[in-house]
């Protein structure tokens, strides 16, 4: 629950996406296997470009996110709360997470799936359907990694950059 509430416009940024990309989706309306097929084929490059994007940015938060802990580590004079550090670790928990299943999804289609004739056409439906609800899931996550990477950042830059006084910096009374 603690998660929710310093990560809410993060959750709701991601929520929002998912929806509105979830939206777009079945506005599309109900397919049959032929057409299911036919749409996997037409999309594939897009949803290979998603992955790829994801993965190539989930790799790439990871490194900044070692660049982060060197600022926030050696960049301030003030000792900063362990909550930071938390928020630190859910964002490359989430980063980590998203990158594998980016990965996962992009080689599931490298998979020739719509060139074989054994697979019966009403499985192209399910497989329609679930490809654009774990593209909408990703899109909506990426959108999440990157709020929560952003407050993150925001913090750091008032504490070290602006020097102002935050909820994040940890003082003597803290031991109270």
């Amino acid at each position: 629950m603690n998660f929710t509430i310093n990560n809410r416009i993060s959750v709701y940024g991601g929520i929002i996406t998912f929806s509105i990309t979830g939206i777009g989706v079945f506005l599309v309306g109900n397919v049959s296997g032929y057409e299911a097929k036919q749409l996997i084929a037409a999309s594939l490059q897009g949803i290979n470009m998603l992955c790829n994007t994801i993965v190539l940015a989930s790799a790439t938060i990871l490194a900044l996110i070692l660049t982060l802990l060197g600022v926030s580590s050696t960049g301030t004079k003030s000792k900063l709360k362990k909550e930071h550090y938390r928020q630190v670790i859910i964002i490359a928990k989430f980063d980590t997470v998203l990158f594998v299943s980016a990965l996962v999804l992009f080689q599931f289609f490298n998979i020739p799936i719509t060139e074989t004739d054994n697979v019966p056409a009403i499985w192209y439906k399910y497989v329609y359907w679930t490809t654009l609800f774990f593209s909408s899931f990703l899109s909506g996550f990426m959108v999440s990694v990157v709020l929560m990477l952003y407050a993150t950042i925001k913090n750091i830059i008032d504490i070290v950059g602006l020097n102002k006084d935050h909820r994040l910096l940890y003082k003597e009374d803290d031991d109270k």
